[in-house]
């Protein structure tokens, strides 16, 4: 995992607006994008569509709740900081 990544609480969220035709489209294009990026656990967290296409926001899930947090690791998380 990205070392970044390790400092990630819970998810990163990601927002843009896709030239599309509908919500839908613009819904699977911020899906494929995310997991274009090697994220697996992703959702669509809100959509709107307005004009030319979809304002998108996606997030990808870092940690779910009882994972292991790269944040409390000994050799990357937060201690004696």
């Amino acid at each position: 995992m990205l070392g970044s990544l390790k400092q990630v609480m819970d998810a990163l969220d990601i927002e843009t607006f896709f030239i599309c035709h509908s919500e839908q489209e613009g819904r699977n294009l911020m899906l494929m994008l995310l997991k274009s990026m090697g994220f697996k656990d992703v959702d669509i967290v809100f959509a709107q569509f307005a004009g030319p296409g979809v304002r998108v926001r996606g997030r990808a899930y870092v940690h779910r709740p009882a994972d292991e947090y790269g944040w409390l690791s000994v050799d990357g998380g937060l201690e004696g900081k």
